[in-house]
């Protein structure tokens, strides 16, 4: 009998440890300061936001610097954004080859892709002109990175930019050209084919208007053209103070190469197609003189693009332009979204969440959006100098 009771009490025992061993491996417990800790498990499970991103980009072509600097510049971002452990984001890149009809067809097929929330490109305004009213259309996000032309955000409640416009940027440049050199008279180059460029004669026309100025000429130009030289003619003959120039880098560095051949000596303002290293690469020292607004200025002394800078060498082995660093922001931008929006599954609450952006710091400065989705930011005017972008001085 003695027996059994001594065996009943060990099986007793047995259980009462067990029982305390699995008490003292609840989801909490207590640290050294009497605060209540949750697991790891807790802690991590259900927290990390994932979300699927179409991006349509400028990568085979003729201006495939552009679509390259922004996808790089999404990378980075992409994988420090990662890295921080609240936001999970997935990109799926196509290529436009900065054709519209191609651009379509990416589009159709990342908004035909449920699971992807939202959309970043396409990388010319005229690619994005042809997008954007399908994914306003379909109910999904798109924003711009690059698209600079006027009525960009004003296709639908879905689109969105980030990209400084041409009616900012522009003006900002031509006031600062003709203070410090006194102007009265403009002659105006631009291609006459393509949404940006026209935008940005647009503005420029207005400008010179606005500002009392006399236009000499206005002369235009195809998409690929390589010989300019009937038009920097007609303008040098008209004896301008300053050349305005909308183009993109690969047209726009050639005109400026040609035009200091010729013997046209004055200052060119230009749009947002010009601020890449791409012009100086191509126009070497016939570059220096260019004036344009932009929001970037790679050679700032501010912290955080000296950081920007860095990390974007370490990964590419070269700076980084205008281009990456808005893309780098927007993916920035858009992961906001996405911790206020608290889903990387609902569009229509990424939409809002988005939308209400307000002094969001990202490299570029304190970005919000108005109410229809355009850009509130303020420009920087910059020129070439000595073979470089510096900041323009008065």
């Amino acid at each position: 009998m003695q027996k059994y009771q001594k065996l009943f009490l060990i099986i007793l025992a047995t259980f009462m440890l067990i029982l305390l061993t699995a008490c003292g491996s609840s989801s909490t417990s207590t640290n050294s300061g009497g605060q209540s800790e949750t697991s790891i498990e807790d802690e991590t499970s259900g927290e990390v936001i994932q979300a699927k991103i179409g991006v349509i980009s400028y990568l085979s072509g003729a201006g495939a610097a552009y679509g390259e600097a922004i996808t790089q510049g999404l990378k980075l971002a992409q994988k420090e954004i990662n890295e921080k452990g609240e936001v999970n984001i997935e990109l799926v890149i196509e290529d436009s080859a900065g054709e519209a009809e191609q651009a379509v067809n990416a589009g159709q097929k990342l908004m035909a892709d449920d699971s992807i929330l939202a959309i970043i490109g396409p990388t010319l305004s005229t690619e994005f002109f042809a997008v954007a009213p399908e994914a306003d259309l379909n109910g999904i996000t798109i924003m711009g990175t690059s698209t600079t032309a006027d009525g960009i955000p004003e296709i639908g409640d879905y689109v969105f930019r980030n990209s400084i416009p041409e009616a900012l940027a522009i003006p900002a440049a031509m006031e600062k050209a003709v203070k410090r050199t006194g102007a009265k008279k403009v002659a105006i180059i631009y291609g006459n084919d393509d949404a940006f460029t026209k935008a940005g004669f647009e503005v420029m026309k207005r400008t010179a208007e606005e500002m009392g100025l006399e236009i000499t000429t206005i002369e235009t130009y195809q998409k690929g053209q390589s010989d300019y030289k009937a038009q920097l003619t007609k303008i040098k003959n008209t004896n301008p103070d300053l050349v305005l120039a909308s183009a993109l880098y690969n047209e726009g560095a050639v005109i400026i190469d040609q035009a200091r051949k010729m013997g046209i000596t004055v200052p060119f303002v230009g749009g947002n197609g010009f601020n890449s290293p791409q012009v100086i690469e191509i126009a070497g020292d016939a570059a220096n003189g260019l004036i344009v607004g932009t929001p970037y200025f790679g050679d700032s002394t501010d912290p955080k693009i000296v950081e920007f800078n860095k990390k974007y060498e370490e990964e590419y082995g070269k700076k980084p332009d205008q281009f990456a660093a808005q893309a780098y922001d927007a993916l920035y931008i858009y992961a906001d979204a996405l911790k206020r929006a608290g889903t990387g599954e609902d569009r229509d609450a990424f939409r809002d969440a988005l939308a209400e952006t307000k002094d969001f710091e990202g490299i570029l400065g304190l970005f919000s959006f108005n109410e229809v989705g355009d850009v509130v930011m303020d420009v920087t005017v910059v020129e070439i100098k000595d073979g470089k972008f510096v900041e323009f001085e008065e």
